[in-house]
């Protein structure tokens, strides 16, 4: 399928009918999941649901309050049941948290039941947009290009088993989700 054909909204109806599963959006903090992730489900008319919100809700705490007074283990096993009850509920579009793919479980259940889709990024351009926010707890203590370098690092291998992979550059929402949009197609 070519471009110009995902850009007309007939073409990408007919794709979002042969799309069954949840559409989970893995990658690194500040690749672009949560703004991409709402363009997305706009596209194919459906809902969007960010993870880290709804497992705030859940826990009626900030994901940041949770890492510091529970610590990451207790925080990821959270996670995971979250995740795992809006893909049951849901066949939207889920933005998780940067770490959620690395959880071997959490990785199975999404591979399994969703269409996993990595939005990476280049490092520098990682580094500009979690800079707009102070709510990243794994970014609160060092250098951020290290520490987001570092999280690559660790990271890539999990990431790489996700379905899709779509490089998420400074352009509009649109243009990524559309890439992911033509990337599940080819996928499927």
């Amino acid at each position: 399928m070519t471009e110009q054909a995902l850009s007309n909204d007939a073409e990408i109806a007919r794709m979002a009918r042969r799309i069954t599963r949840p559409i989970v959006l893995v990658g690194l903090m500040g690749a672009g999941k949560s703004t991409v992730g709402r363009r997305l489900a706009t596209m194919l008319g459906r809902d969007f649901i960010d993870a880290d919100d709804a497992i705030e809700e859940a826990a009626q705490r900030s994901v940041g309050e949770m890492f510091e007074e529970f610590g990451e283990a207790y925080f990821r096993d959270g996670e995971r049941r979250v995740i795992a009850r809006l893909m049951e509920e849901n066949s939207g579009v889920i933005a998780t948290g940067g770490g959620a793919f690395v959880d071997p479980e959490t990785r199975a259940l999404i591979l399994e039941q969703a269409i996993a889709v990595w939005i990476d990024c280049d490092i520098d351009t990682l580094v500009e947009r979690t800079s707009r926010r102070d709510t990243r707890p794994l970014l609160k203590n060092g250098d951020p290009k290290a520490i987001l370098t570092k999280l690559f690092n660790d990271r890539s291998e999990y990431y790489a088993q996700a379905h899709v992979r779509v490089l998420s550059e400074d352009g509009p929402h649109a243009d990524t989700a559309r890439a992911i949009i033509e990337a599940i197609d080819r996928w499927m």
